[in-house]
């Protein structure tokens, strides 16, 4: 009987300790939410376009003056470099959306907060700036021309005013809704004004903070090209306007390229911003 009973365990000890290692070690995140996985994930979309475009350009299905091929926008691409255009471009188009990006989170920012914690504010401020926000990005144009000229004020401050509408719209939302309970427990600590906004308030609303931030660097991105569209004379966005009287059909699809790859690294930078700053308040 004993040796019999030996015989079975021995068996069933290593799978055992296998089940009890598995159970006690950390479970296995799944597929799609692992780090490889979503990186090389986010290239297949982009590879199967890229490979369709060449098939449909090489075969003959879109002539080359309507789409040319993935290695014609690359020479296009490769000829305004060595000329020392296209760095000129780029240079001028991240400099116009960093400025005009900073410039319109900052004053959403103040006027998110005199909506979201002013009863007054809320009420005097918030309907115009819903009107304002119903005005398209191109009714502005006109305007800004008359008061600034083509200069560098224009396109700035319409880059500014697309940045501005997403910040300033999630913050007081997220302000307007703060547990009143958090904020009743911080005025029974006899917190007040600053110092109940900045150890209740703010870090309830960092989450939504960073949210707008993201979407208005894309909408600053929108109204980067709206802007040089019609009033300049370098950046990405006059280069297709410029490519487009010229028939250059190569050189608008690496302005769209560009734009792309553009919008993705300024909202990966964001991303890695948006890690450090929940780390540090959530």
């Amino acid at each position: 009987m004993t040796d019999g009973t030996t015989a079975v365990a021995r068996p069933d000890a290593p799978a055992t300790g296998r089940a009890a290692e598995r159970s006690g070690g950390a479970p296995r995140p799944p597929f799609f939410a692992r780090g490889w996985v979503r990186i090389a994930g986010g290239f297949v979309v982009p590879l199967v376009i890229l490979a369709a475009w060449q098939y449909v350009t090489a075969t003959g299905i879109m002539p080359p003056y309507r789409l040319p091929g993935p290695w014609s926008v690359v020479e296009a691409g490769i000829e305004l470099a060595q000329r020392g255009e296209l760095w000129l471009h780029i240079a001028i188009s991240v400099q116009r959306v960093f400025i005009g990006f900073l410039a319109g989170t900052a004053v959403a920012l103040v006027f998110a907060a005199l909506v979201g914690l002013s009863r007054a504010g809320a009420v005097l401020l918030a309907p115009m700036l819903v009107a304002i926000r119903a005005v398209p990005s191109l009714a502005w144009v006109p305007l800004l021309i008359l008061w600034f000229q083509v200069g560098e004020e224009s396109k700035i401050i319409l880059i500014a005013i697309g940045a501005f509408f997403p910040v300033y719209t999630t913050v007081a939302d997220a302000l307007r809704h703060v547990d009143p309970q958090l904020v009743e427990a911080g005025r029974t600590f006899g917190l007040r004004g600053w110092s109940l906004f900045r150890t209740v308030q703010l870090p309830a609303v960092v989450p939504s903070v960073v949210s707008g931030l993201r979407l208005a660097l894309a909408q600053a991105w929108l109204f980067l090209v709206a802007a040089e569209l019609i009033a300049a004379s370098m950046g990405l966005g006059w280069m297709l306007n410029d490519s487009q009287q010229t028939g250059r059909v190569d050189r608008i699809l690496l302005a769209i390229v560009l734009l792309a790859l553009l919008g993705t690294i300024t909202n990966a930078i964001l991303v890695l911003f948006e890690r450090a700053v929940l780390k540090r308040w959530m």
